[in-house]
């Protein structure tokens, strides 16, 4: 991938929070650090490479032994000291750290997201199967992730910010929220197009029903408008300078959005977390842009309690 050219912000006195990303010495985690490396210049953040494995599980294989290191270790040692390397031959002033460590991939990622400002991934990754679409990895930190998670993937024009747009969908719940001022700090820092989406969908009625008419049809938008300017009200004031263009658009915000990030070069989606729930937390959005996207997507969290009985 070629190199992208970015200008850094200027070093603030306070410690930054490292942006973090793993590695496993596949070409799509390779894809991952390059990227990660020119967000890390654009925001002036440190970044952190990690590979995570556990070695004796590691593609079924029994470990040797090299220098009282099992031989997998050396390997995950090689893989992050290659591409410190390379990070730093694309910005040779970042700070750059590196982790080994012997847990399962996903685990550690999340641990090690709880001090991140956020993660990044790659697409997929080594051993992968041909036809999967996002690796298990990726999907499991992107939908338990207490930070922002990017999965990066998507063409090279994306991959180089060529296009110069940031798209971000809103939903019913984005007012204020975590995924919209990502978005805008992201068109900040890369001095991009803010390309903001509310999708809607009238609801189902029989096609002889009088609120099929095009006054209906116009009253949906309206509501949609409101809901779009009422989201980015707030963080709006905070980015006077960031370029908008808004719009409504009648669709399921899935398809919306995976058919508009073939323009942009990272998809800003929401993913509400609700505490004390385990298990996976993606809504269908941001599993088919994961799954579909252009462009790299950025998944950020929103958190939120779960109610209790009384509260129900």
């Amino acid at each position: 991938m070629g190199s992208t050219h970015v200008t850094p912000r200027k070093a603030v006195a306070t410690v930054e929070r490292p942006l973090v990303v793993g590695v496993d010495g596949s070409d799509a985690s390779l894809t991952a650090a390059d990227w990660a490396v020119d967000e890390a210049v654009r925001h002036g953040q440190p970044l952190r490479i990690v590979h995570a494995s556990l070695w004796e599980r590691y593609e079924g294989a029994v470990p040797t032994r090299t220098a009282d290191r099992p031989s997998e270790q050396v390997f995950a040692e090689n893989i992050v000291g290659a591409v410190a390397e390379r990070a730093l031959r694309r910005a040779p002033g970042l700070t750059v750290t590196t982790a080994v460590l012997a847990e399962d991939a996903p685990s550690a990622l999340l641990d090690e997201g709880r001090q991140a400002a956020s993660l990044v991934v790659g697409s997929r990754g080594r051993g992968a199967l041909a036809g999967l679409l996002l690796g298990s990895v990726g999907l499991v930190v992107a939908a338990r992730s207490h930070c922002p998670v990017v999965v990066v993937r998507g063409d090279r024009q994306a991959l180089e910010a060529r296009h110069e747009r940031v798209l971000v969908g809103i939903g019913d719940h984005d007012v204020d929220a975590p995924a919209v001022r990502f978005a805008f700090r992201e068109a900040a820092a890369r001095h991009a197009e803010l390309d903001v989406v509310r999708a809607w969908r009238p609801a189902p009625e029989p096609a002889d029903h009088p609120l099929q008419s095009g006054g209906a049809r116009q009253s949906f938008e309206e509501r949609a408008f409101e809901a779009l300017d009422k989201a980015l009200e707030s963080a709006v004031r905070d980015h006077p300078r960031v370029h908008l263009r808004t719009s409504v658009v009648e669709g399921p915000a899935h398809k919306v959005l995976v058919e508009r990030s073939a323009a942009a070069d990272l998809l800003v989606v929401g993913a509400r977390r609700r505490d004390g729930v385990i298990g996976l937390e993606l809504g269908r959005v941001a599993h088919r842009s994961l799954h579909h996207a252009s462009c790299p997507v950025a998944v950020v969290p929103q958190h939120h309690q779960v109610p209790t009985d009384g509260d129900r």
